[in-house]
C-alpha cells in the first residue's frame, strides 16, 4: 500500500470530530475551506492551500472569484469550482435567512434556482413582521392543482415559523410565464385561507428556466 504523502493529506480528524461534536460553526474558515478541499497538493498542506483561499475570497470580487481562484498555486479550475459551488449552494439554501424583501424582485433572487427544475416545484417563503426571511421551503412537486397544493400543506412551516407573511413560488418547466387559470384558483384560495390563519399572502411569483418571473402584484392581478 502506498503511504500517505502528509502534504496532501485531508483535514486532520480532530476537525471532523469537533464539527459532530460543536457543530460546524465551532470551524473557522480555513478549517470549513479545508474540508470542502479535502486534500492538498504534493507541495502544498491542505491547511495552507486553504489560507491562500480564505485570504483570496476576501478579497476577490464576485464576477472574477473563478479566475482569482485558478491562479493560486495547487487550486486550478477543479479545486476552484468545488469552493464556488459550495459557496453558491450556502447561499442558495442558508444565506436567504434574515433578508429583507419588500418586491418580487427582492424575492426572484432568492428563489431563481428552482426555475430550471424539470418538475413543477411550489415553494413557499416565510416573512416575519418586519418581512424578514424566516424560511424558504419547497411545499409539493408535480402538476400543480388545488389537490396538490393545499393550504395546510402550504401553511404549516409558516405558522411553527410564527410568519407573519409568506409569498409563494412555483416554476413552469415549459417557460411559460402567464399564469394559468389553475394558478390564480390557487392563488385566491391561499390568500383566503391566509386570511383567516392572520399570515398574509404578498405575491405570486411565476419563474421560467428562459430567465425572468411573473409577479401576480406587479401585474396587477388580484391576490385574494
Amino acid at each position: 500500500m502506498r503511504p500517505t504523502n502528509a502534504k496532501t493529506a485531508a483535514p486532520k480528524p480532530d476537525v471532523r470530530e469537533r464539527m459532530r461534536a460543536r457543530g460546524i460553526r465551532s470551524l473557522s474558515d480555513h478549517e470549513l475551506v479545508a474540508l470542502t478541499l479535502r486534500t492538498g497538493t504534493r507541495d502544498t498542506p491542505v491547511m495552507t492551500l486553504a489560507g491562500r483561499v480564505v485570504r483570496a475570497l476576501e478579497s476577490a470580487g464576485e464576477g472574477g472569484m473563478l479566475e482569482t481562484l485558478g491562479k493560486i498555486d495547487g487550486m486550478g479550475d477543479s479545486k476552484a469550482g468545488v469552493i464556488l459551488a459550495a459557496l453558491e449552494l450556502g447561499r442558495r439554501y442558508s444565506g436567504a435567512a434574515h433578508r429583507k424583501v419588500s418586491c418580487a424582485k427582492d424575492v426572484y433572487p432568492l428563489v431563481s434556482h428552482y426555475a430550471d427544475r424539470k418538475q413543477e416545484q411550489f415553494i413557499c417563503v416565510s416573512l416575519n413582521g418586519a418581512h424578514e426571511v424566516l424560511g424558504i421551503r419547497v411545499v409539493s412537486l408535480g402538476i400543480l392543482n388545488k389537490t396538490i397544493v393545499h393550504p395546510r400543506e402550504v401553511f404549516a412551516d409558516p405558522l411553527a415559523d410564527r410568519a407573519a407573511a409568506v409569498v409563494v413560488c412555483h416554476n413552469h418547466p415549459s417557460g411559460q410565464l402567464e399564469p394559468s387559470e389553475e394558478d390564480r384558483i390557487i392563488t385566491r384560495r391561499l390568500a383566503e385561507a391566509g386570511d383567516i390563519l392572520g399570515i398574509a399572502l404578498l405575491d405570486h411569483l411565476i419563474l421560467s428556466p428562459r430567465g425572468g418571473y411573473f409577479s401576480f402584484v406587479e401585474a396587477g392581478l388580484p391576490i385574494g
